[in-house]
């Protein structure tokens, strides 16, 4: 049995295939521990069944979100030791007058400096004081500190000095994280941070995958996802936990690629809703990723899907401002209390409101496994809406709008501010909320279809595995367009190819399943940001269309620098596949229907049919007001838009 595990905020969801069988489970989380919600999740599944698990976690996101990490120190040369404090002079909150910075999550007193340099060239200028070092170590063991971010200067061209380091630190018994093993570029500030990141919330990470190993059944395996759309080994997420911090979201963005390949759609915008926060990524053919990632202000520069977040989802809590204006989010009520209607909640959210406009079924949540409590609902919003001239049930659509209207500017920021007319996309949603607000954002930004696949409040488990076994691998080489040429660059790719090769066949990839992809990172001369291109004979008339397309303009009179060299190196494992339907039918069989209910569509209530989506057909045609049910998520087709279910079991929505 092989099986996708994704924790998110409220639910933690898992799908399962097994010869021909899937099949989906829902429970809610745990956040004080969330292994236990994985664990009882995978004993009702399977228990006693050899499992093949693929778990994307938040662990690490929540390590640093809630400064909860490992007592970490840094060691770094001798000046360099305020690095990480320093930073940019970008400033996000520039007119902000009451601006405080947070402390760093590695106090001052536990940078440690070092005398000794290697030049940018490699050749050693000073020696590495190694007595400072061992009295560091004694420091170390007497700061209770767990693990180490090791980040000298030029060592992603010479690390003979990193090396020295972790030599004389091992003994202390510390994790320790060496950046030209995390990130051998060039910028001081971001490798050091990303080094930092990743020893802040290793130990994490690693308690967190040894109480799972230790609770799974002998010979079961675990992989873990990574930000980067791909999975590795618990050995390697073990050691380089920082390139996990956004594996659930990054799942289903790989699954939404994959199913919308298959169903003939190659631009979408992925629309994930869950319970606490919305997740959108733009695809253009292929996965778009980033090196630009930060979280909680801290440089993250390892490949990641770039995914844009905002704090709106089903469990957003509703409130008004001080001058009475209508707020939703970030704030979430989570799993535990939940929303009201949850049973123990005290503040209303997004699922309230579309429970009180009739979006929610409550008999058909869960599958009927989960009971919603309606009439909790009168008093909360009756005592919200003694506070304005509103009735509930325009606070209710209220609630809607604006929530609707945060996930709206979401979409432009990864679209129309980047150069993309979503007019050419079509919106691929999921997550557990995002079938009842997808409608109203396509209609907003003039997005033509919608497509919902099976079982979307799961798809990011999905996408887990059918995911590749990817590793990231760069390194700085500073060539400018004069003096490289093809065959040189070529020939700097082998060095990390041959590591790539033989990474991915520990991970247990055959060599025939490797595929090695080159990549290059190039700017203008002059430039202080660069592109990833992909490297072939063409490279240089590539990066000038890139750049003009990024930017809305090319030089080519200009030089050209190659900053990076760049392997993604894949590992194709076997992934489960889908059947086309044979059969087309366009009518809705009556088993389908499970009724009418009163639904608020536009200030007016109207009478909308209830539709079991396990009983759909490829082929049938659904003409709106409907709500589709299903276990995982409700669609609701509004009054304008009409649907229909594809070959592959996917509904399609047109906007009239």
């Amino acid at each position: 049995m092989i099986i996708g595990v994704d924790t998110g905020g409220t639910f933690t969801d898992f799908v399962f295939k097994e010869g021909d069988r899937w099949g989906v489970y829902k429970l809610l989380s745990t956040p004080s521990n969330p292994a236990q919600a994985v664990l009882e999740g995978l004993k009702y599944l399977s228990e006693g069944k050899k499992k093949q698990i693929v778990h994307g976690s938040t662990v690490a996101t929540n390590a640093i979100l809630e400064r909860r990490g490992a007592r970490t120190a840094l060691i770094t040369n001798k000046g360099f030791e305020d690095i990480i404090e320093i930073g940019r002079q970008n400033r996000t909150r520039l007119y902000d007058l009451a601006y405080r910075k947070e402390p760093h999550i590695i106090p001052s007193k536990l940078r440690f400096g070092l005398q000794g340099r290697i030049l940018q060239t490699g050749e050693e200028l000073q020696a590495l004081d190694t007595e400072t070092a061992k009295a560091i170590c004694l420091r170390l063991k007497e700061q209770n500190i767990e693990s180490v971010a090791v980040c000298l200067l030029f060592s992603f061209v010479n690390p003979s000095h990193e090396k020295k380091v972790k030599e004389l630190l091992e003994p202390s018994g510390c994790q320790i994280s060496l950046s030209h093993e995390i990130l051998a570029e060039f910028r001081e500030f971001e490798r050091t941070s990303t080094t930092v990141i990743n020893a802040y919330v290793s130990p994490k990470m690693h308690r967190y995958i040894e109480f799972l190993i230790d609770n799974l059944d002998p010979g079961n395996t675990l992989g873990i996802m990574q930000s980067n759309g791909g999975s590795i080994s618990v050995e390697t997420a073990m050691k380089e936990s920082v390139r996990t911090i956004l594996s659930g979201p990054a799942g289903g963005v790989v699954g939404a690629y994959e199913i919308g390949k298959l169903a003939g759609y190659t631009k979408l915008i992925t629309f994930d809703m869950g319970g606490t926060s919305t997740d959108v990524s733009l695809i253009d053919k292929d996965l778009s990723l980033t090196l630009e990632s930060s979280i909680s202000g801290y440089p993250v520069k390892v490949p990641m899907i770039d995914i844009h977040t905002v704090g709106a989802g089903g469990g957003s809590i509703a409130r008004l401002d001080e001058a009475g204006a209508l707020k939703v989010g970030p704030e979430s009520a989570g799993a535990d209390p939940g929303p009201i209607c949850y049973g123990k909640g005290d503040s209303i959210t997004v699922t309230d409101a579309n429970l009180y406009l009739g979006r929610l079924i409550p008999e058909h949540f869960l599958g009927g496994r989960m009971t919603l409590n309606t009439e909790r609902l009168v008093l909360y919003f009756k005592k919200m809406t003694e506070n304005t001239e509103l009735s509930a049930q325009e606070l209710s659509e209220g609630i809607l709008d604006v929530a609707n209207t945060a996930m709206e500017r979401a979409i432009r920021v990864i679209s129309v501010e980047r150069g993309y007319d979503p007019r050419e996309f079509t919106l691929f949603s999921f997550g557990g909320a995002g079938g009842m607000h997808a409608a109203f954002l396509a209609r907003l930004l003039s997005i033509p279809k919608v497509l919902f696949p099976q079982n979307p409040g799961i798809l990011s488990a999905i996408g887990m595995l059918m995911a590749d076994v990817v590793k990231d691998y760069s390194l700085t080489v500073m060539q400018n367009q004069e003096n490289a040429s093809f065959s040189s660059l070529s020939k700097m790719f082998h060095k990390i190819e041959g590591r790539g090769d033989k990474d991915l066949q520990a991970e247990g990839i055959s060599k025939g399943n490797i595929l090695l992809e080159r990549y290059l990172d190039m700017r203008y001369e002059g430039q202080s940001y660069e592109i990833i291109v992909s490297f072939d004979k063409d490279y240089v008339d590539s990066f000038h269309r890139l750049h003009e397309k990024t930017y809305g303009y090319r030089n080519e009179d200009k030089a050209i620098e190659i900053v990076n060299i760049r392997l993604r190196a894949r590992g194709i494992p076997e992934k489960p596949r889908f059947k086309k339907a044979r059969k087309i039918e366009k009518k809705i069989s009556t088993e389908a229907f499970l009724g009418e209910e009163q639904v608020v569509f536009d200030h007016r209530r109207m009478r909308t049919k209830i539709i079991a989506r396990e009983k759909l057909k490829s082929g049938n045609r659904i003409q709106g007001p409907v709500v589709v049910v299903e276990y995982s998520s409700t669609l609701v087709i509004p009054p304008f838009a009409s649907a229909h279910v594809d070959e592959y079991g996917n509904i399609v929505m047109e906007i009239i």
